[in-house]
């Protein structure tokens, strides 16, 4: 009895810490002015062509400076960690990679058309990629946090 509550705890934790994540995530990513979502941009930028955004910020990071470059690349995989180190305990460890990247993707590709839709940041399948590497990265550091603690009972 006593292992189950302790479970359901965990499990309410998860689902606490799921719902903030989201929160934040959608705060910094559609509201936040400091990331330009204030912008009185009459015209909406895309990208459809994987990598061209990258090799952008790449190319000319010297004039957009290492922050913003850092911010696009880096950010975008940092920030869909959460979700691929979240999902799992939420589904009971009944998930593997490759589900919890499907995952990840979908929820990138959703996130993606909000911000065209709504004319917030830019649809851009650049970020669609690195949000899904991030997501399969929480994953993996999920699970290897999960057998390195398994181990330590033994």
């Amino acid at each position: 009895m006593a292992a189950s509550k302790n479970t359901k705890r965990k499990k309410s934790l998860y689902v606490v810490l799921f719902a903030a994540y989201l929160i934040l995530l959608f705060y910094f990513l559609f509201f936040s002015e400091g990331l330009g979502r204030a912008s009185t941009e009459t015209e909406y930028r895309y990208n459809l062509t994987l990598f061209r955004e990258i090799k952008r910020f790449i190319e000319y990071r010297h004039v957009l400076g290492y922050q913003a470059v850092f911010l696009n690349v880096v950010g975008n995989v940092i920030a869909f960690m959460p979700f691929g180190f979240l999902l799992p305990p939420l589904m009971n460890y009944k998930t593997n990679w490759f589900v919890t990247t499907i995952w990840a993707f979908l929820f990138s590709l959703f996130v993606e058309t909000i911000q065209l839709f709504f004319r917030l940041g830019s649809f851009d399948v650049d970020d669609m990629l690195l949000n899904t590497i991030g997501g399969l990265l929480g994953y993996i550091i999920c699970i290897l946090l999960k057998g390195t603690k398994g181990k330590k009972r033994d």
